[in-house]
């Protein structure tokens, strides 16, 4: 029988997968990938909450710097700002 736990992070790889853009594809899926088996609970709450956001407000804090809607203030931003592919 498969875990909440798992169900939740099977639905958080698939929508880091397939958001729209191949570059977002890439980016969000390799992070995801990477770190999805070493967070816990509170660090897969605010990774579901980062998913939600817009493509490009993610692409323009990842690349650029630029903060809007308050993306910055998650543990799991400050991870995913530091991730290189």
């Amino acid at each position: 029988m498969t875990s909440k736990l798992e169900i939740f992070k099977k639905r958080i790889i698939y929508r880091a997968s397939y958001r729209g853009t191949k570059e977002m594809d890439i980016l969000l899926s390799s992070f995801v990938n990477k770190y999805i088996n070493e967070l816990d609970e509170t660090l897969l709450n605010e990774l579901e909450i980062f998913l939600n956001y817009e493509d490009e407000l993610i692409l323009n804090y990842y690349h650029y710097d630029i903060v809007k809607d308050k993306i910055d203030k998650y543990k799991i931003s400050k991870l995913f700002k530091s991730f290189k592919i």
